[in-house]
């Protein structure tokens, strides 16, 4: 087991950890240095073990917001997983009815509703076609 040297806030540590994960170690240990190097700051000299709570406890908060934030986001995607899901189905669902009235093809009969009314329509421009014709054949009539 490799042990490897870190340095925190100032103080040298040896740490042991398993083969391969001294890059890891290392990381940890400089994101550990970095909010060390915020409470030095603040506060000035303390004991070690002061100074390691603090910054671990700063890391800890900013995990907690990261895993806040991390599970709004995962909520939002399934959301709008839920919303894509309802999209293509109504898609799928007009897709098919689509291909219902491409396979039944065009519509040749009228509802009676619009024939009745297309009928009395054209009654009613054959009425005022012979009343103009009448008016402009006798032109002794009141226009």
């Amino acid at each position: 087991m490799p042990e490897v040297e870190i340095e925190i806030g100032g103080r040298a540590f040896s740490v042991a950890c398993q083969d391969g994960e001294e890059s890891y170690l290392r990381s940890a240990a400089k994101m550990l240095d970095t909010e060390a190097a915020v409470v030095l700051g603040q506060i000035g000299r303390i004991p070690p073990e002061r100074m390691l709570l603090m910054a671990g406890l700063m890391l800890a908060d900013k995990t907690a917001a990261l895993e806040d934030e991390l599970r709004g986001l995962n909520d939002k995607i399934a959301n709008q997983d839920k919303a894509l899901r309802s999209a293509e189905e109504r898609l799928a669902d007009r897709a098919r009815r689509i291909s219902e009235l491409q396979e039944a093809g065009p519509r040749t009969e009228l509802p009676d509703a619009l024939t009745d009314g297309l009928v009395e329509l054209t009654a009613r421009a054959e009425a005022m076609a012979d009343a103009m014709d009448a008016a402009a054949s006798d032109p002794n009539s009141a226009a």
